[in-house]
């Protein structure tokens, strides 16, 4: 596509051959296949949060807990770096296809997971678990931008943002009950059942055109980008961990990242069908909506791991029902999700919201660096409603303005590129926020405890459970509870000054007509006048 085409589409929708918009489907019809695409959405985001309760069981069980981080990470890992490729791949040989195979995968990494007799036999079945957990959201988020117009997806997007709702808060319910009530190999075996359904309602309701394409695939780009993607997720999961920043490993890992990102931009320019087209970029909204959504990664999955931390250690929460800790957070961003997805499908409008979402978000973020050892859990609560807010407005959005910045060939790899960025943000969020979280953790009991040896050991509270705090002495767990506020005024200030970046970047945002705006069929006309 030339430079003018893509201007060209920032100012209209796309209408060459491969453009052209979904044919006017049914509510009915739409509905089945959301089933489908909810329960495998599902699937993908429910599995960490699964297996990380039944980890100690599962060590306990196998061993190896030295290798213990390598559970997640193999996922974590093979997710990031197949995300891109299933969504070309859906591209140049059909959405519906290749999700199936991603559940195939996905569901046969879960079974060997289960049968795992060994903590390398668990990490290798997890990885390919991993492969086909990538291809699970981008084949969920494109299949939706190929069935539903932009202007109508607003009122079906609001589902998803329930699943993450469900999926954050049952995901420790579900995994601390199959680790009491079953063993932990049902925290596998569980996503069989739920795999087998949603593979039967997509292969009977989900119909698409068949796709054929004589293309080949760009098996270099393929490779250069899973370097530069592998190299970036293992510096944010080793940096400050298990090496320290400066270390040769971790430098070492900066240059292969850069040296293959760079080659990636040099081979994407010159091959026939690009893993990832570079011309997507140089539509302004797109660009854009990657940065906005690499930002909210970044800020959603630095909540989601400090804020419990917090209400755990200082306000003494139960760690029981972990999940249930980010409910005020996952409820605002519920709400405002479902609101913001009818308003946009009733207007066609959406410029507005990304910037009040990124405006609301450093103003949760700001209100959550003033917790303190005496904040109460109903004003911690409030804040965290605020801030998920701010991402109701942006979770869906960014999707929706990604896959209206292209044309629907492209849609599989506009849905993973935002995923992708969405995914990499969360990354960086975690191990930057805790390398401050750390730092100013083990300064603040320093400072409190000077002479005391626990003063010196405070920094590192991924070994510092609640149960092992309550019992220390008075001053080491007074001293304690002040240096974790402190860290979270830290990560929550950084927070609030980063998301600035998502506002300014959401200013220049331009509305673009939604394709399929204003122009519905008799029978969708009847359908929204029920809804």
């Amino acid at each position: 596509m030339s430079q003018q085409q893509v201007e060209a589409s920032a100012v209209e929708p796309p209408t060459a051959e491969g453009a052209t918009e979904p044919a006017p489907r049914s509510h009915r019809e739409i509905r089945l296949v959301m089933i489908g695409l909810v329960v495998a959405m599902l699937l993908a985001m429910l599995d960490n949060l699964i297996v990380g309760t039944a980890m100690p069981t599962i060590v306990g069980d196998l061993g190896g807990a030295e290798h213990l981080s390598w559970v997640v990470t193999s996922y974590t890992l093979a997710t990031a770096a197949s995300t891109p490729i299933w969504g070309k791949l859906g591209d140049l040989y059909g959405r519906k296809g290749t999700f199936l195979t991603s559940i195939v995968i996905f569901l046969l990494g879960s079974a060997l997971s289960g049968l795992s007799q060994s903590m390398t036999q668990l990490i290798a079945f997890r990885a390919v678990q991993g492969l086909g957990a990538g291809g699970l959201m981008v084949g969920v988020m494109s299949i939706m931008g190929a069935l539903v117009p932009p202007r109508d997806r607003g009122k079906y997007q609001g589902m998803f943002a329930a699943v993450m709702a469900l999926a954050t808060i049952g995901g420790p319910l579900v995994g601390g009950f199959i680790t009491d009530h079953l063993n932990w190999h049902w925290t596998f075996y569980i996503n069989l059942p739920l795999g087998i359904l949603a593979l039967g309602f997509i292969v009977v309701t989900l119909k698409l055109p068949k796709v054929r394409s004589s293309a080949k695939i760009d098996y270099v780009g393929a490779v250069l980008l899973t370097a530069g993607i592998t190299s970036l997720v293992l510096i944010t999961t080793w940096g400050g961990q298990q090496y320290a920043w400066g270390s040769k490993q971790i430098l070492g890992l900066a240059a292969l990242a850069v040296a293959s990102l760079i080659a990636f931009c040099y081979v994407e320019q010159r091959v026939d069908e690009p893993m990832l087209p570079l011309g997507l970029f140089r539509n302004l909204n797109f660009s854009l909506v990657s940065l906005i959504g690499f930002i909210v990664g970044f800020a959603m999955f630095g909540a989601v791991t400090f804020l419990p931390l917090y209400q755990q250690t200082v306000q003494g929460a139960s760690a029981t029902n972990s999940g249930l800790l980010l409910m005020p957070m996952m409820f605002g961003m519920l709400v405002v999700s479902l609101v913001v997805g009818q308003t946009v499908t009733r207007t066609g409008k959406y410029r507005i919201f990304p910037i009040i979402g990124t405006a609301v978000m450093v103003i949760g973020s700001g209100l959550l660096s003033t917790l303190s050892t005496d904040t109460s859990r109903f004003t911690s609560s409030c804040y965290m409603v605020v801030l998920g807010a701010g991402m109701g407005f942006l979770m869906q959005i960014t999707m929706l303005v990604a896959q209206n910045s292209v044309e629907l060939k492209d849609m599989g790899v506009a849905s993973s590129t935002a995923t992708l960025f969405r995914t990499i943000g969360g990354s960086f969020g975690v191990a930057l926020f805790g390398a401050l979280f750390n730092d100013r953790v083990t300064a603040t009991m320093k400072e409190r405890l000077p002479d005391q040896p626990a003063g010196g050991k405070g920094g590192n509270l991924s070994q510092t459970s609640p149960e092992a705090l309550r019992a220390l002495p008075a001053p080491v767990q007074d001293a304690y509870h002040h240096a974790v506020s402190n860290g979270m005024h830290t990560v929550f200030l950084w927070g609030a000054v980063i998301s600035v970046v998502a506002v300014a970047a959401a200013l220049f945002l331009r509305e673009v007509p939604l394709r399929g705006a204003g122009k519905p069929s008799a029978e969708q006309s009847m359908e929204a006048a029920a809804v």
